[in-house]
C-alpha cells in the first residue's frame, strides 16, 4: 500500500513540474494580476539571464519524467532537487502563499530519496 500511495505522489509531483517547465517555453498559463511588488521584482531579475529559465524547464521537464519512471525515479528527485530548494527558498522569502504546496512536493521528493537511499549510498561507498 505504501508503494502504491509512493506511486500516485510521484506521479503527480512529476505533472507539477512538467507543468511548470512547458509553461516556462511556451507560457500557457497566464499571469495572474495583482502579484506583490517582490514577485514582479524576483521574476523580473530573473528573465534578465536569458538562459537561466530555459535551463529550469529542461531541468523540470527531464526530471518530471523521470519521476514517472519507476526504475529512474531516484535519478529525477536527485535532478529536481536543486529546483525544489529554489522554489522553497522563494515562498519562504518571497510568496509565502505557495508555501503550503511547495512544501507538500519537497515531503514527497524526500520520500522519494528516503525510500531510494541505497542507491544514493552506492555513490560515495
Amino acid at each position: 500500500m505504501r508503494n502504491k500511495i509512493l506511486n500516485v505522489l510521484s506521479v503527480i509531483v512529476a505533472l507539477l513540474f512538467l507543468n511548470a517547465g512547458l509553461n516556462k517555453i511556451f507560457q500557457y498559463i497566464p499571469v495572474p494580476e495583482g502579484l506583490p511588488e517582490a514577485v514582479v521584482r524576483h521574476d523580473a531579475a530573473i528573465a534578465e539571464i536569458k538562459w537561466l529559465l530555459p535551463l529550469v524547464a529542461v531541468v523540470e521537464i527531464v526530471g518530471g519524467v523521470l519521476l514517472v519512471l519507476r526504475k529512474m525515479r531516484a535519478l529525477g528527485a536527485i535532478v529536481l532537487l536543486p529546483i525544489m530548494v529554489g522554489v522553497l527558498v522563494f515562498h519562504i522569502t518571497v510568496y509565502p502563499e505557495g508555501l503550503l504546496m511547495a512544501g507538500l512536493m519537497a515531503i514527497v521528493l524526500g520520500w522519494i530519496m528516503i525510500e531510494n537511499k541505497g542507491k544514493y549510498l552506492q555513490l560515495i561507498d
